[in-house]
């Protein structure tokens, strides 16, 4: 399956975001773009185990989404019910009110004790979640280039932990935006 890219904040508001993107999947990336490092070659270094820090966990790829890549690992970040999600801010975690379905799926390549993320996606869980375990919807996949990392990182914290910002970006956008999609 091929994943559409998002090079920019232009291309995020282009595919509908906040009403078929969670407006949860820009706090979640604008906290990891800001967690991070992006070295000038582009590279993302990792500055935590991605095995369990901040609810982050392997993701074994069980419906095939993703590429699969000899010697990388999937992992997935932002689910709020793992205990580890604990160290998240708590404007990410109060983000929580689109059932616990989005997060930021990366591919890790280790060597050496470095870990560099190759790709960056968001998705989200198909509506139908219910507890169960549930596959990614890949309609509501997307990959994150680092372009858009340095973006959303470069835009004020405040407008991702406040509602009357966040509504003042997304009129910049022209995007409508209401308090449902703020909960």
């Amino acid at each position: 399956m091929m994943t559409r890219t998002l090079n920019s904040i232009n291309d995020l508001m282009s595919v509908g975001f906040g009403q078929s993107v969670p407006i949860h999947s820009l706090v979640l990336l604008h906290w990891f773009a800001n967690t991070v490092n992006i070295d000038r070659n582009d590279v993302i270094h990792l500055t935590f185990n991605p095995k369990h820090d901040y609810g982050s966990h392997y993701y074994g790829n069980s419906g095939g989404l993703f590429e699969l890549s000899l010697g990388s690992t999937y992992y997935t970040i932002g689910n709020i019910n793992e205990s580890t999600a604990a160290q998240l801010p708590p404007h990410v975690r109060a983000q929580s009110g689109h059932g616990n379905r989005v997060r930021v799926v990366i591919r890790v390549r280790e060597a050496y004790g470095v870990r560099q993320v190759e790709h960056v996606y968001i998705t989200q869980h198909y509506h139908q979640f219910n507890y169960r375990r549930s596959d990614y919807d890949p309609d509501q996949t997307y990959e994150v280039t680092t372009n858009l990392l340095r973006e959303i990182r470069d835009c004020d914290t405040y407008i991702f932990g406040h509602k009357n910002n966040l509504k003042f970006l997304y009129s910049d956008y022209r995007s409508p935006l209401n308090n449902e999609n703020l909960n």
